[in-house]
């Protein structure tokens, strides 16, 4: 049985208003064959999303926006990864960065949380409040998910793994189970390690970003279509 929505009455509130007084400007100044706008979509994040270690165009953003438009897709995607950030930082962000122009958002944070060991009850609410805010907009969201190591403790893990499909559950988002999901099916993690990430372990270089990219790519398309 699907759970209902936790805050059903908020989508399409102000958001709501806001696209459907945009629409209205296109629907009466539009010229017959003018090409409908491009989708943007911003991508919420740490230094995975920002593309730490890497050249610009090798980031997680640049690739992704060229491999959703070598598909075709009309798209422009708007970098707003921070190195470093928890979900707090991406709280903080979140009103600025849904601005006007954005139609959908990628929501990929909690791996600094987990590396600090903040209680993924802290880490649950900031997610929750970044999902409020982007129903508040009326922008449709990916929430990528990741999953704590072991070492953590089972309560931990358990908690931290749970929360990403229980908020997408919640708030009606698209959901990914993992950023890494293109490295991981692979099937050889020590080479994946040796091949695909930087030296830190943490991070992956280029062609890891590529591997990330192929792996994210078809839910972020079904974040554009959700979104035009």
């Amino acid at each position: 049985m699907v759970a209902p929505l936790r805050h059903p009455a908020r989508y399409g509130a102000a958001g709501a208003a806001r696209k459907l007084g945009a629409a209205f400007i296109l629907a009466t100044t539009a010229l017959p064959g003018m090409a409908a706008a491009e989708t943007v979509i911003a991508a919420l994040g740490d230094s995975l999303t920002q593309g730490y270690g890497l050249p610009v165009e090798d980031g997680f953003v640049p690739q992704m926006q060229q491999w959703l438009r070598d598909r075709g897709e009309d798209v422009r995607l708007i970098n707003a990864g921070v190195s470093g950030d928890t979900t707090a930082g991406g709280l903080a962000r979140v009103d600025w960065t849904l601005t006007d122009e954005v139609d959908g958002m990628i929501v990929a944070l909690g791996g600094n949380d987990m590396l600090r060991g903040i209680d993924p009850a802290v880490s649950r609410d900031n997610l929750s409040r970044i999902l409020d805010a982007a129903a508040e907009a009326d922008v449709p969201v990916l929430l990528v998910g990741l999953t704590a190591p072991g070492n953590y403790g089972p309560d931990f893990k358990q908690a931290f793994d749970a929360m990403y499909p229980e908020l997408s559950q919640d708030y009606g988002t698209l959901y990914a189970q993992s950023f890494f999901a293109g490295l991981e099916a692979t099937g050889d993690r020590d080479a994946a390690m040796r091949d695909y990430m930087q030296a830190d372990g943490i991070h992956p270089n280029a062609d890891g970003v590529a591997l990330i990219v192929e792996g994210l790519g078809p839910d972020v398309q079904a974040l554009i279509d959700r979104a035009e």
